[in-house]
């Protein structure tokens, strides 16, 4: 294997980045589902710098991507039996997931900056009431956009693996062609 794509796999790169990323965007949602609707207010604090720590971590390594995909490699076509619509659908999810990470990330990060709460995060205070901040408001309606197409993206690799059978994980380094 390859650290850049060929016409029908993805290379090493490409996996590495897609994986650490389903894993922190996973691990992001957990931390912010558990600050924002389980966690006792003393440990909100600590969930939430992990939260803002994964977030982080998801913007880079989406950034990442987009710039490995534009600057040294290219995408494996789409398999030559696919329909046309599940191509088109397959774009559109993944567009759609690619600019929800990078606005949640542009939510985040201006929720911070507007409520200034980061030393206080940092120091070990008391998390603020972030509730009437709009960046705010359009980062928990846009999570529940993302958790969709992170469902239907998930839905669609079970359908190609279960129903098809055409191995089409294997594109991405999970079982075999």
């Amino acid at each position: 294997m390859t650290a850049k794509s060929t016409s029908t796999r993805y290379g090493n790169v490409a996996i590495l980045i897609h994986w650490a990323s389903a894993l922190a965007v996973i691990l992001t949602f957990a931390a912010g589902f558990v600050v924002a609707d389980v966690a006792p207010p003393a440990q909100q604090g600590p969930i939430l710098i992990a939260h803002i720590v994964l977030g982080s971590t998801v913007l880079l390594l989406t950034l990442l991507r987009i710039v490995w995909w534009a600057v040294a490699d290219k995408q494996p076509q789409a398999p030559a039996d696919q329909p046309s619509w599940q191509v088109r659908a397959a774009q559109a999810v993944h567009l759609g997931l690619y600019a929800l990470l990078l606005l949640m990330a542009s939510s985040g990060i201006t929720t911070l900056i507007l409520s200034g709460a980061l030393p206080t995060l940092l120091s070990g205070g008391p998390v603020p009431d972030f509730s009437a901040l709009i960046p705010r408001l359009a980062h928990g309606i846009m999570s529940k956009i993302l958790l969709a197409l992170f469902v239907m993206h998930v839905a669609a690799a079970i359908y190609h693996e279960v129903i098809r059978r055409d191995h089409l994980l294997a594109r991405m380094g999970v079982g075999r062609a």
